[in-house]
């Protein structure tokens, strides 16, 4: 089936064949029909199988069409996100694909001014798409006013919980109309999750494509033992033998990021980081580089691994592995996303060998182990430029130091 055999409008069509978009893809095919009948659904699919078209399409449709000459007060579809990244991505989404049609779609998160936000929420918007924390400081004030929703979509919704925002999410249905549909997706879904949902649903149509392999068969995924202070030399060799690729590198904290972004810096290779220290403003700006291919490595926290939609992403690396084995799917999801082929490798210390254990029995599967002999890990070690921590440098250098201490003094005459 083709979008141009759907019954939706003829300029969301347009705007599908404008971007390239012919053929809905496995959860845009079974998502699509349900949500313009109005019905609930919970969908789980890999990451990089088009999400977020499978509910922007058929809401813009729904809404293009309920929509009368005379706009009417309030927002009727509410989009909740875990980032501002995604709050962002997801809003551009929706503007290209509503172009030529009545709804207007604006997002909002925090890290910003509320200013400029609140004068554009006075523009009649029909979807707004929302982090939790800065919706609730505008519902609160006044600025978002709920009593129109006729949507609900929870994008992402089992990192919302991770973030505490449970209570938050149940509040917030209280306020909407009792008549209302809501959607979940995410590409995981675990038992908390699950009983929120069919809390808050109702009779919903369950979705859920490849649900005994999370990550994609379009991504390579492997696992390397390399020791916790090597990690920097592969990385660094990676890189150097693939100038042209873009790299995505996974770290566990800010201070990481910024400790392999002064590595990378040192053996000079361009990278660029993003994580919760960073202004909204710097993290936008390291978005627009890394994705228009400015630069090619971007060293980031779990905050980018959660739907954000990266073109052409070749490579990923877990530097280091996720405590969350399920953040594992979403980190490795940034390649192989639609057709692409794409590559994960993560590096495993001795440290980290429990966390591998967890991550493979959320897979329900081993991950493929890179043999790496003993000849090869020291020529990677030998690879390095980076002369402040060259191991061997250093090894001579204390040799020749042992050297001069047993030479015996001579005696003054």
């Amino acid at each position: 089936m083709r979008f141009e055999d759907y019954q939706i409008s003829f300029e969301i069509k347009k705007n599908l064949a404008k971007l390239g978009f012919k053929k809905p893809t496995d959860i845009q095919f079974k998502s699509i029909p349900p949500i313009l009948k109005g019905e609930d659904v919970l969908a789980i699919a890999q990451t990089g199988t088009g999400k977020t078209a499978a509910f922007a399409i058929p809401i813009i449709d729904l809404l293009h069409r309920g929509k009368n000459t005379a706009r009417k007060d309030g927002i009727k579809c509410l989009v909740m996100v875990p980032t501002r990244e995604l709050a962002q991505q997801i809003a551009d989404v929706f503007q290209e694909l509503s172009r030529h049609t009545r709804v207007k779609a604006f997002s909002v998160f925090g890290g910003v001014e509320q200013d400029a936000q609140i004068a554009r929420l006075e523009d009649s918007i029909d979807v707004l798409i929302a982090t939790p924390g800065r919706m609730f400081d505008l519902v609160s004030q006044g600025h978002i006013r709920l009593h129109r929703i006729e949507i609900l979509v929870l994008d992402e919704a089992d990192h919302m919980l991770d973030l505490g925002f449970i209570k938050d999410i149940v509040d917030i249905k209280k306020k909407l109309p009792s008549k209302h549909q809501t959607l979940f997706f995410s590409a995981t879904i675990n038992e908390t999750i699950k009983k929120l949902a069919y809390s808050l649903v109702k009779n919903p149509i369950r979705i859920q494509i490849s649900p005994k392999d999370p990550v994609s068969k379009n991504v390579n995924h492997s696992v390397a033992y390399i020791k916790m202070d090597d990690k920097r030399f592969f990385l660094e060799r990676i890189a150097t033998e693939n100038p042209e690729s873009k790299i995505l590198v996974f770290v566990r904290t800010k201070v990481r990021a910024e400790r392999v972004f002064k590595a990378m810096e040192r053996v000079n290779i361009k990278s660029v980081t993003i994580h919760g220290d960073k202004e909204q403003q710097a993290r936008f700006e390291v978005m627009r580089q890394f994705k228009s291919g400015e630069i090619k490595i971007l060293i980031a926290t779990d905050v980018s691994s959660r739907g954000i939609d990266i073109p052409n992403v070749e490579y990923v690396i877990n530097y280091d592995l996720p405590d969350v084995a399920e953040n594992y799917v979403h980190r490795v999801g940034r390649t192989g996303r639609g057709k692409e082929k794409g590559i994960a490798v993560s590096f495993c210390s001795d440290e980290e060998k429990e966390m591998l254990k967890e991550i493979e029995a959320f897979l329900g599967k081993e991950i493929t182990v890179m043999n790496i002999d003993k000849e090869e890990y020291n020529t990677t070690l030998d690879f390095t430029e980076d002369t402040n921590n060259n191991w061997k440098a250093l090894l001579k250098e204390n040799e020749e130091f042992q050297k001069k201490k047993k030479k015996p003094n001579k005696k003054k005459k």
